[in-house]
């Protein structure tokens, strides 16, 4: 009889490319939402749209790929950062101050961060 297949860890691999693909991507329609001001849709919307969500891909997946080489605290660091840069960004996006922005990125960040290291400390 033959022994159970195990899963490797390859067969997983997309998630790799395809999670920080997916939050790109609503990342930059969000991005590309907000910033239009009640008109009409434009290219330069779409554009902006793009390279926000291409930027933010483009950190979370080289987060992701560092993320095993660093420790759980600075590893909940930086998810909590790149939380609050994005929601800091998107707020400014919404022709908030920029105390506020900062405000709400912070908050983001704090929250994120306190909640990632909490699943990375019990998951480890």
């Amino acid at each position: 009889m033959a022994a159970p297949a195990t899963v490797s860890a390859r067969r997983f691999g997309s998630l790799a490319w395809g999670i920080p693909l997916a939050l790109g991507t609503l990342f930059g329609f969000y991005a590309g939402f907000l910033r239009r001001t009640g008109e009409a849709v434009s290219w330069w919307d779409v554009l902006y749209g793009v390279v926000a969500g291409i930027v933010f891909t483009a950190v979370a997946y080289g987060l992701g790929r560092i993320q095993g080489a660093l420790p759980r605290e600075l590893r909940a660091a930086a998810y909590g950062g790149l939380c609050g840069l994005a929601v800091g960004f998107l707020h400014s996006l919404t022709g908030a101050s920029v105390i506020r922005s900062t405000g709400m990125g912070l908050i983001f960040a704090f929250v994120m961060g306190a909640v990632s290291f909490y699943v990375f400390y019990v998951r480890e």
